[in-house]
């Protein structure tokens, strides 16, 4: 279905959360054949990306959006049904689905029923948004059926190859690229002041206990060095959810501290806090992948344990992994280089720039086009799980989002044919409200009372 040669590639991004759509929306402009890349579309039109936001409880707020910094041509709030109706209605060249593995699989077989027999389809496309320490084979056979499935370096690719041809899936479908939203001034010395920043996750570690713990010798290293400043880097404020769900927020956590002056809780974008660190610290966060792409010093903590729980078990061979006492006692980790280019960062180190990072995109592009351009179409999408091969684990899946075993809308799933009217937007904010203080507080305390 190649594209006009004198119109621009006509992309879709449905993402839900705001580090998804970041992903989602780089990775488009990442792998899409366009520009002198493209072999048939020689006049380099770029992209059209029109972004699909799926409602749900943790579709990103205005703030949240503007703080990811990427610009799409359209955005709007979609449900499941109202999706798969713009997916019949319109005609794209690519779509990415920046989604959970479940809202992956759902859209897939979704799309499979309104694409049926028409072989002018987009070419579809997911991955992940960063580190996998988790579900690996079930995030994987869920995301399987698209055209491609991106891995974020050659490591991911390897098991990403493993886990399909181990359960006899169609492993072709497996690309290496890397992650999008690498790049960035390489780490040229020490600023003035010294910055150390902690990046902090939604989710891990999840107990008060521990993230007290983090919070106290985060603010203890601003003590024992007042010529630093220290930076909290957090995700999201209190009320707002990004890909996981935070119910301990670190800002009130914060309250209860008497504070140093050279401690701030900061956010924004990620990319222009790095611009400014010495130093960056974290549990387990991709930012720890885009500060060593960057060459900045990074530590990946050890003082709750090296734990698949954590996250950090997948920086084992790093040569990051470091605690407080030895970050206090003046230890700078030194990366191992060969596990630092499996990681697909840093490529080439950061001093050679952004070429040798773009090259990681090549192969996407590449197959990409020879899709679009492909005779006759596209064949019918096919995931692993079906009906047949997975009867007592699809039908559920496809029901959180309001669709049938065949990819129909359920009766009475959420759609609307026009914009929600004020009482429609009043009620999905009150539900909003209360599922989040549920989360963050009525949660909490049935589980302490559980532990009495």
């Amino acid at each position: 279905m190649p594209a006009s040669a004198t119109k621009p590639l006509r992309v879709a991004v449905l993402a839900d959360s705001d580090t998804r759509w970041k992903w989602g929306a780089l990775t488009a402009n990442r792998i899409a054949p366009s520009g002198s890349g493209n072999p048939w579309n020689t006049t380099g039109a770029g992209i059209r990306l029109d972004g699909y936001l799926l409602r749900g409880r943790a579709t990103p707020t205005a703030r949240q959006l503007g703080e990811v910094g990427v610009s799409a041509d359209s955005l709007r709030e979609v449900t499941a049904a109202e999706f798969l109706r713009a997916m019949r209605e319109e005609s794209y060249d690519l779509l990415v689905l920046a989604l959970v593995g479940g809202g992956t699989q759902a859209m897939l077989h979704g799309l499979g029923r309104v694409w049926a027999d028409r072989p002018d389809r987009p070419v579809v496309v997911t991955g992940y948004v960063g580190v996998i320490y988790e579900k690996l084979a079930d995030g994987l056979l869920l995301r399987h059926g698209a055209d491609l499935v991106l891995a974020n370096s050659r490591q991911d690719a390897e098991r990403f190859r493993a886990v399909y041809e181990g359960v006899g899936a169609d492993a072709s479908s497996v690309t290496e690229v890397a992650l999008p939203f690498l790049g960035g001034a390489a780490y040229s010395g020490e600023h003035d002041p010294y910055t150390v920043v902690f990046a902090a996750q939604p989710s891990v570690p999840e107990s008060r206990r521990d993230r007290m713990y983090l919070l106290n010798r985060l603010v203890g290293h601003a003590r024992r060095h007042p010529g630093r400043e220290v930076l909290l880097k957090l995700r999201s404020k209190p009320g707002e959810h990004t890909t996981h769900i935070e119910e301990l927020p670190y800002q009130k956590l914060a309250r209860k501290l008497d504070l140093p002056s050279n401690f701030r809780l900061v956010y924004g974008h990620m990319g222009e806090v790095l611009d400014r660190t010495d130093l960056l610290v974290t549990i387990s966060s991709t930012a720890a992948l885009e500060s060593l792409h960057r060459r900045i010093p990074t530590v990946v903590l050890t003082d709750l344990g090296v734990r698949e729980a954590l996250g950090n078990h997948h920086f084992a061979g790093s040569g990051c992994l470091a605690s407080w006492d030895q970050l206090d006692a003046g230890h700078r980790p030194v990366p191992d280089e060969e596990w630092v280019a499996r990681q697909g960062v840093a490529a080439g180190g950061a001093s050679s720039g952004e070429g040798a990072y773009a090259t990681a995109f090549d192969a996407a592009r590449e197959r990409i086009a020879e899709l679009l351009d492909r005779p006759g179409g596209l064949p019918p999408l096919a995931p692993y799980y079906t009906p047949t091969t997975a009867p007592g684990y699809l039908p559920g899946i496809l029901a959180r989002h309001h669709l049938a075993p065949d990819g129909s809308p359920l009766p009475g799933a959420p759609a609307a044919d026009q914009a929600p009217g004020p009482v429609r937007q009043v009620v999905r904010r009150a539900a909003r409200g209360a599922y989040r203080h549920g989360v963050q507080r009525v949660a909490p305390v049935i589980r302490r009372m559980g532990e009495l």
